[in-house]
């Protein structure tokens, strides 16, 4: 996609208002009936807030463990919500009570899913990062172009009003040139993860349909569930885990798209003999046209730039706006700006983004979405190149025109390899 059609998609600041309230749209009466294929993280926290928007009802639950998928079918049940229950997608897919589809399965099956939806007929909501490889992200892109779908993905902060605000602030030129931008994820809370021997296959879990077109293993509680976000099979780690969600307002408050060159160096460092496979610490430097953009993660630390775990720096010669889920403020440089004081998070982004998903659905317009396949394309593509960075271990430059590195040795890493007769859509 072009830079002028990124920035379009990109900025949600023009963007209509809510049409609607949680209680009808229009004097509306025909609910959005609700799958979702994965249930046991973000699925089905996802879930839990499209529930709350009047217009929506849930009619069906996919999950390849039966344990996850029986334990969410009792708390639906307390709620007084009957579903029909699936292992395989595809039945779901099939489902004529279904209109619109909630994907919140792990990286490596988000391509597949989402394609497979929208040659279903259905609307998709497909958790964060689009894709698990570049070749993926670019294809998922044309294939909704061409049903003309309704696809949001899961990058809420979009739809969070004090984001929108300090994106409207930056872009009124207060800050003054800005020439570094500092992304960051640090994260306290994970600790290392114990090397497990394989084990025989759980009852009531269908690992074959888990690891779908993922290289074939034996069964390793470490890569199931939550975990798989830590290995190079299933997923690329903290860079696309939170890069996509920081780096994303990286590029929306400097109005870019594609970087000139990358390069990232890190490692285990923290805990170099778990048995994650992905970097727990990383430094991540894209350059662009008169600033740098540059990206760091930790495991095992919280404390981060600005004293905060997470956030994007916009670094200008008037001041510096730190922005994050909790709020925004800006830092005076000396006398040159007025300071501005916390401003604090008013809303519940994930609920909003979810309206916002409903309202595209109910007035028949994907214009409107705040994180459109093109934009959550995109953001993966930058944070798939950070990673391919660190494992080629060079500099690399990008061809924004081939949609490829120079280095042709790099360019192997632009597709994920599918294995056990899996092969990618064609368009």
């Amino acid at each position: 996609m072009n830079r002028q059609k990124f920035i379009k998609t990109s900025s949600f600041l023009a963007a209509s208002a809510l049409l609607f309230n949680r209680h009808g749209v229009f004097g509306n009466t025909q609910k959005i009936r609700v799958g979702v294929i994965g249930v046991n993280g973000m699925g089905w926290s996802n879930l839990m807030a499209i529930l709350k928007n009047q217009n929506v009802i849930c009619t069906a639950l996919c999950d390849v463990d039966e344990n996850v998928l029986t334990k969410r079918v009792d708390e639906l049940k307390k709620r007084s919500i009957s579903v029909k229950t699936y292992i395989d997608y595809k039945e779901l897919l099939a489902d004529r009570q279904v209109d619109a589809v909630i994907i919140g399965t792990p990286d490596h099956w988000h391509c597949l899913m989402m394609v497979a939806a929208v040659e279903a007929g259905k609307h998709v909501y497909v958790e964060k990062p689009i894709g698990n490889s570049i070749k993926e992200c670019e294809l998922m892109v044309a294939v909704a172009q061409k049903h003309n779908a309704i696809v949001q993905v899961g990058q809420w902060q979009r739809s969070q009003q004090h984001f929108q605000d300090a994106m409207k602030f930056l872009h009124a030129g207060n800050l003054g040139k800005i020439r570094t931008v500092k992304v960051w994820a640090y994260i306290g809370w994970k600790q290392d993860i114990p090397i497990v021997s394989d084990t025989a296959i759980p009852a009531g879990v269908h690992y074959d349909k888990w690891l779908g077109p993922a290289a074939k293993r034996p069964f390793n509680a470490n890569r199931f569930h939550f975990n798989f976000r830590w290995f190079w099979d299933y997923a690329g780690g903290l860079m696309t885990d939170w890069g996509v969600h920081m780096l994303d307002f990286a590029l929306i408050g400097m109005k870019v798209s594609d970087p000139r060159s990358v390069m990232a160096a890190g490692g285990k460092f923290a805990y170099p003999d778990d048995a994650e496979e992905t970097p727990d610490t990383l430094t991540t430097l894209y350059e662009f046209d008169g600033f740098n953009v540059q990206w760091e993660h930790t495991i095992g630390i919280d404390l981060g730039p600005y004293q905060k775990g997470h956030g994007v720096a916009f670094i200008g010669n008037n001041g510096t706006l730190v922005l994050n889920r909790d709020g925004w403020e800006v830092l005076a440089e000396g006398d040159r700006m007025a300071a501005v004081p916390f401003q604090k998070a008013k809303d519940n982004g994930l609920e909003r983004h979810m309206d916002n998903f409903v309202e595209a659905i109910l007035t028949k317009n994907k214009e409107i979405l705040r994180a459109p396949v093109e934009a959550g394309s995109h953001i993966a593509i930058l944070a798939q190149m950070g990673n391919i960075a660190y494992r080629a271990g060079e500099k690399l430059y990008w061809d924004k025109n081939k949609r490829q590195f120079t280095d042709k040795e790099a360019n192997r890493y632009l597709a994920a390899a599918y294995h056990n007769g899996y092969v990618y859509p064609k368009v």
